[in-house]
């Protein structure tokens, strides 16, 4: 197809925009430790994910006091405190650390070569010390109720097999990483660029629609670091006796996303393969 029927198909007022795909991220790159980008980048997932932990279990945390009247905003509000928060704190670091604020996220990114592994360790390590300073901010305001109702740790609830709960958090970060993806990749962002939709909006939609489903199941997790941090806080033995589960879950859910997004929908492998073949045959 010529350039000019190209033109001709596009719609009225809207222009397509030029679109190559991004090099992959080097798997060791040492210099980045050199660039104050670099730790910026850290601090600021730090700063989100403490944010992010300290505002969702004092309202998991308030639900849980208010539960018997009017006063509780329910599973909903809980729900939107969780979606709401990923979209504010993703808007607002999303141009300095990318906006992962979970370790599942970084995973899915490290194996689609998004990020290198150093930069997807220390991640993660900020986004889980992040964890347990908010969840420390929520029982130092408020102690009492903080071991009265829980400290918002995840677990599997009664009623459910671990199986079930295993399940259920590999599906939910499923979604959330199959969004993040779609939502971030470049060639949607060329393709759809006259669609004024900021990422951050269905990536924390996302998070929201995964709790409404899974709260009743593990209290949602999908986020090994806010798991981590409330049951380091908590420290009852309840939150560590199925904690394995919030971090294998949201992982192979997250590496399942990851797949599915780079080698179905965009074809990575055969492209990979076509690329050989022509090769082959120069």
């Amino acid at each position: 197809m010529t350039k000019e029927e190209r033109k001709e198909l596009e719609p009225q007022g809207f222009a397509s925009k030029d679109y190559t795909d991004p090099p992959p991220a080097a798997l060791i790159e040492t210099s980045e430790f050199k660039l104050w980008s670099f730790y910026r980048a850290l601090i600021a997932e730090f700063t989100a994910t403490l944010l992010f932990l300290y505002i969702t279990i004092a309202t998991v945390i308030g639900h849980s006091r208010n539960s018997t009247n009017c006063g509780s905003v329910g599973v909903l509000g809980i729900a939107w405190s969780f979606g709401g928060m990923i979209f504010v704190l993703v808007y607002c670091t999303a141009g300095i650390s990318g906006g992962h604020i979970n370790p599942a996220v970084t995973f899915g990114l490290f194996l689609a070569r998004k990020v290198s592994l150093p930069r997807a360790i220390f991640y993660m390590i900020a986004q889980c010390l992040g964890a347990i300073c908010g969840a420390g901010l929520v029982k130092a305001f408020q102690k009492s109720f903080y071991d009265i109702y829980g400290g918002g740790a995840n677990y599997v609830h009664h009623g459910y097999t671990k199986g079930v709960g295993l399940a259920a958090e590999i599906i939910g970060t499923f979604v959330l990483v199959y969004t993040v993806f779609s939502a971030t990749d470049p060639k949607r962002s060329a393709r759809d660029s006259h669609v004024p939709v900021l990422a951050p909006l269905p990536i924390g939609f996302a998070v929201f629609m995964v709790h409404l489903a899974t709260i009743p199941i593990t209290g949602t997790g999908i986020n090994p670091a806010r798991s981590f941090g409330a049951a380091v806080i908590y420290g009852h033995k309840q939150s560590w006796n199925d904690h394995w589960i919030f971090w294998v879950g949201p992982f192979i859910g997250a590496a399942l996303a990851s797949a599915y997004h780079q080698y179905i929908l965009r074809a990575a492998a055969i492209k990979a393969l076509g690329s050989f073949r022509s090769n082959a045959n120069v």
